[in-house]
């Protein structure tokens, strides 16, 4: 009987190690990395984002350290941080890429991140999904296939991020949800299809409608704790390790968490590969 496509053979279960790794097929010399860098601290409306600068400058360091050239812009409207992604997907040096960092540092709402001209939470908003929606896989197929590594430092409302805990507790037992399931009869067509969305992973600075910490002089608590597991890990930690490792250095600091939140990574991304 045909087998499902959910229920693959067990020779396809166990697949090697190095089909579960992303591969980086060029050498560092020819392979042509780039990185997109937005930092808004100046608004029109809103407070001076003090400290930005430390963060633009670390940022900076580490993906050229990583192997990226970066593409800096600082201080745009939400529509201007369209148009910079549109000429970003548009490099000719994605297609000899193995993927990409997309980094955006400004204050942010719940729905999104702020412009320069934003006011209030629906003026200049740049919502998450737009980012999305220009690096997937019909509008960016030169990264179709890489990693997508999108870092946002912003607010995402005002709430704290710490709440006391009680030991008496009666937790809810998740419901299960039903199995997606594929009809069976299901053939190939002649035409390639992937999936619109694949291969991001997304590392939030703070959980929804909560805050994020930045300090005047050394910048977002959040850039600092990325960047220090980035340095020590990258030579050896996949991706979401990394992150991982990102998330667990805040916690002895309640007021903030990190999320990692729509990620699409189908195999592990090591930035050094065999190293």
């Amino acid at each position: 009987p045909n087998k499902s496509p959910m229920h693959p053979p067990a020779a396809e279960r166990c697949l090697p190690l190095s089909s579960q790794i992303y591969p980086i097929h060029l050498p560092r010399e020819t392979r042509t990395r780039r990185a997109l860098l937005i930092c808004n601290i100046e608004f029109e409306h809103l407070k001076r984002r003090n400290g930005a600068e430390v963060d633009v400058e670390g940022m900076t360091k580490l993906l050229e350290g990583l192997g990226y050239v970066v593409d800096k812009h600082c201080n745009l409207t939400s529509q201007g941080m369209v148009e910079v992604m549109k000429d970003f997907v548009n490099l000719r040096e994605h297609r000899t890429s193995d993927s990409t960092f997309l980094v955006f540092m400004s204050h942010g709402v719940r729905a999104g991140l702020c412009g320069t001209k934003s006011r209030n939470e629906t003026t200049d908003i740049l919502s998450l999904d737009t980012i999305y929606e220009q690096f997937n896989n019909r509008r960016c197929q030169a990264l179709l296939g890489k990693p997508k590594v999108v870092i946002i430092q912003s607010c995402r409302g005002g709430n704290r991020g710490s709440v006391m805990v009680s030991d008496s507790a009666d937790p809810a037992m998740p419901t299960a949800s039903s199995a997606h399931t594929i009809p069976e009869g299901l053939e190939d067509d002649a035409i390639f299809e992937v999936h619109l969305e694949s291969d991001f992973a997304t590392l939030h600075s703070s959980t929804p409608d909560t805050v994020s910490w930045r300090s005047p002089e050394k910048g977002s608590i959040f850039i600092q704790n990325l960047i220090e597991q980035f340095r020590n890990h990258a030579c050896d930690s996949d991706l979401q390790e990394i992150f991982r490792k990102i998330q667990y250095s805040f916690g002895k600091f309640p007021w903030q968490l990190p999320s990692q939140e729509r990620t699409t990574m189908l195999r592990k991304f090591y930035l050094f590969p065999g190293h």
